[in-house]
């Protein structure tokens, strides 16, 4: 397919092409993409605003990440914080930092994906920014959307006795990355290489293509659930439920146990000799939810199909403790990866 230099068109002129024709979905959308502000409306609720940056060889390898997914994950994940709020992704804006090496159709496929990811979960797309770059690809994402007056849910309402619940399972986008990165260098100066994923498939698409939990938040709707705080597992659970404790003065105790993790996260870690445990504490990228939930609705949360309850709120002046499968305490350290200094904390 031959291949279009984005001096051709300009910078309006891609903006025209990657935006033409986007429907619009959500009520408060009064005026998207096409002048100088989106015109939003949210007379009712509570507004909530969250961004992510995305830099090149600092979040994403183009090596192995093709264009159309990491559209999709940028946009995913910042309605996974919305959700994380107990809201409801409306719109995002879209700002891209773009290098000589990219062509129009290399953003259009970005744009295919932040597209989909914008139709599967019902966001409008109102605007946005693109210039250049010397630094390779840089995304910017910032998403609006709102919650119901009273029903916001930070990271500061956790209480003595509340239940700890976590979503899903956790590691599994950690060693989806580890696969990727030994597959790069195992293709390393090959023409015709062919990655080994047979088995392993899960991994991979919880790298590359995460899923916000919207059906978590509307199934605790549904029972009638309000947490008392909630957290996406961006950077690790040990990271994650250390914020939670540190907002809202308290300490925990989860159970190692306890902690949700996949089959083929387990045969991943144990190939690499890594500690499964480890990985699913402090791994990072799994957008599960984490919340806390009053002792009364222990029920309603066990019955709940994809949550898990890992433990419980404690005291501030009991620490913050993992309780190994042999009982000891072990205090809980963040150690995800800080995007400040490219390593671990």
């Amino acid at each position: 397919m031959a291949q279009t230099e984005i001096s051709q068109l300009g910078e309006f002129g891609l903006i025209d092409r990657i935006t033409n024709d986007i429907p619009i979905v959500n009520s408060s959308t009064v005026k998207a993409v096409g002048d100088d502000a989106a015109v939003l409306s949210y007379p009712d609720t509570e507004v909530l605003v969250t961004t992510d940056m995305l830099l090149e060889g600092v979040h994403f390898d183009l090596t192995y990440v093709p264009l159309k997914h990491l559209g999709y994950k940028a946009a995913a994940v910042n309605f996974s914080d919305i959700y994380a709020m107990n809201g409801t992704p409306r719109q995002i804006t879209v700002g891209l930092g773009i290098s000589s090496r990219f062509t129009v159709e290399h953003i259009e496929e970005l744009y295919a994906g932040i597209r989909l990811a914008c139709e599967i979960y019902g966001v409008d797309l109102v605007g946005g920014d693109t210039t250049s770059s010397r630094s390779g690809l840089v995304i910017s994402i910032t998403c609006i959307g709102d919650a119901r007056k009273g029903e916001v849910v930070g990271r500061d309402g956790a209480h003595d006795t509340d239940l700890i619940c976590v979503s899903g399972d956790l590691g599994s986008a950690y060693m989806g990355l580890q696969l990727l990165e030994r597959e790069k260098v195992a293709s390393a100066g090959q023409k015709e290489f062919v990655p080994k994923f047979e088995g392993k498939e899960y991994l991979v698409e919880r790298q590359l293509k995460p899923e916000p939990r919207r059906d978590i938040i509307r199934a605790l709707q549904e029972q009638g659930i309000m947490p008392t705080s909630m957290i996406d597992i961006s950077d690790g659970l040990s990271s994650e439920l250390l914020h939670i404790c540190k907002s809202s003065d308290t300490g925990c105790r989860v159970y190692e146990d306890r902690i949700p993790i996949d089959y083929q996260t387990a045969v991943m870690a144990e190939e690499l000799g890594m500690n499964l445990v480890t990985a699913a504490l402090n791994g990072g990228e799994d957008y599960e939810l984490l919340f806390t939930v009053p002792l009364h609705c222990h029920e309603k949360v066990e019955k709940m199909e994809g949550v898990k309850v890992i433990g419980h709120i404690t005291k501030p002046e009991l620490g913050c403790m993992l309780v190994s499968r042999d009982g000891a305490e072990l205090p809980l350290r963040a150690q995800g990866f800080n995007h400040m200094s490219g390593t671990a904390e």
